[in-house]
């Protein structure tokens, strides 16, 4: 967890979000409150660049050092030391997928957001893939194929 305190805003860095996470962020939503402030959880979001692998030992490494970033807390997960970039994952195949592409963004946003953030991505000529993972995620793409996932905490084993 870490907490950004600036004039005019606080901003707090939860991952990853668990039931006990979510507590913390209400309570110290009802702290912000206390004190004058109206918290805005709309303004939440975490933007993670995930690829595809079949081996995430082989490739980790590589990613590792072109970016300059370290390991997570996650694996295979690397992360910016500095806090400014966004995470990279590396999600596990069992096999080859020409067909797509094997690199996406993944967006995170709190849970009463994300039909408003989809709804804008298909208005901007996206493509909704797949929805069969809602509401942890839903998969969209662009007019040339490159796919994006607006995720939530819900739905999550």
């Amino acid at each position: 967890m870490a907490v950004d305190i600036r004039p005019g805003r606080v901003r707090l860095v939860l991952a990853p979000v668990t039931a006990r996470e979510i507590d913390v962020a209400r309570r110290i939503s009802e702290l912000v409150r206390d004190v004058g402030y109206e918290p805005s959880p709309g303004d939440a979001q975490v933007l993670e660049i995930a690829i595809d692998t079949l081996a995430a030992s082989r490739i980790v490494p590589f990613w590792r050092a072109v970016v300059d970033y370290v390991d997570g807390p996650r694996p295979p997960e690397v992360v910016d030391p500095r806090g400014q970039g966004p995470s990279i994952w590396f999600q596990q195949m069992d096999s080859p997928r020409p067909q797509r592409n094997r690199m996406h963004i993944d967006v995170s946003v709190p849970h009463d957001e994300a039909p408003r953030q989809i709804e804008a991505a298909l208005a901007a000529r996206g493509v909704l893939r797949s929805d069969e993972a809602a509401p942890a995620f839903w998969v969209l793409a662009d007019a040339e194929g490159n796919e994006a996932c607006i995720t939530t905490w819900q739905g999550r084993d």
